[in-house]
């Protein structure tokens, strides 16, 4: 491998499905750790088939639960594994992620477990760069209802994949896949007046996303068991004249 490269870990949109965990992605580059963007129930699991979960660095875009509710599982692998990792995870998440996974592995209601002996929580600050080893990431904020982020993520080559994480169509989006290489992009239903704004991307909505930023290829996921696959890829492809695919849990793509 000479440059990054994506194992979908899980890409089941709002649930998880028959076939695979919620939201979770590996991406991997030389001189790099081992990243994870979004840690949705399940995909601790289909970590354990190519990394070391006590190796890895994580960015959460969002703390809806499909994005963010495996983390109580690895607070009990740091903690308790009988060869605990050296020092702490790193995690990159919006301004409530400490207490969102607090609250999540309490012992009790109304309590919260301090997680700061096992994660170091940092802040994900708009459009300002952060680098893990070769790879460059920027977060910038989505139209979607908790504080949300997509991803730009530029390798030591140039290329870029960019992450729209969950969100509704909006400027931010475009921009934020100008030019990439890849976009992943979510695409949680087929296109219809009566879908609510600011929460979701239809499979026609990120086409467009696609075709406005002059991306190369479009990457669908977070599609819902109750949705068409074949629906979605549909509408992408009537926006998009690009390569289109619709992603699978353990699918690797090189960038």
């Amino acid at each position: 491998m000479t440059g990054m490269r994506m194992t979908v870990l899980g890409c089941s949109g709002s649930v998880t499905g028959p076939d695979s965990p919620a939201s979770g992605y590996l991406l991997t580059a030389p001189g790099t750790p081992p990243l994870v963007i979004d840690f949705g129930p399940g995909v601790l699991g289909a970590l354990q088939r190519y990394a070391d979960p006590g190796e890895v660095t994580i960015l959460l875009s969002h703390l809806h639960a499909d994005h963010c509710l495996d983390m109580p599982g690895l607070l009990v692998w740091r903690r308790y594994h009988p060869n605990p990792p050296v020092g702490r995870a790193l995690v990159y998440g919006p301004t409530d992620t400490a207490c969102r996974i607090g609250v999540s592995s309490a012992e009790c209601a109304g309590e919260m477990d301090d997680i700061s002996d096992t994660i170091d929580v940092r802040l994900w600050a708009e459009n300002e760069p952060v680098t893990f080893g070769e790879l460059s990431v920027v977060a910038r904020r989505m139209n979607h209802p908790p504080e949300a982020y997509g991803f730009r993520i530029t390798g030591a080559d140039g290329r870029v994949l960019v992450y729209t994480g969950d969100t509704g169509m909006c400027d931010n989006v475009v921009e934020l896949a100008r030019g990439a290489d890849v976009l992943l992009s979510e695409a949680s239903w087929t296109d219809s007046p009566d879908r609510p704004e600011g929460v979701h991307l239809s499979g026609k909505e990120a086409g467009r996303v696609a075709a406005l930023a002059g991306v190369k290829e479009l990457l669908l996921t977070h599609i819902p068991p109750w949705t068409s696959r074949e629906d979605v890829i549909a509408e992408a492809k009537s926006e998009f004249s690009g390569p289109v695919h619709a992603v699978s849990a353990g699918s690797v793509y090189d960038i």
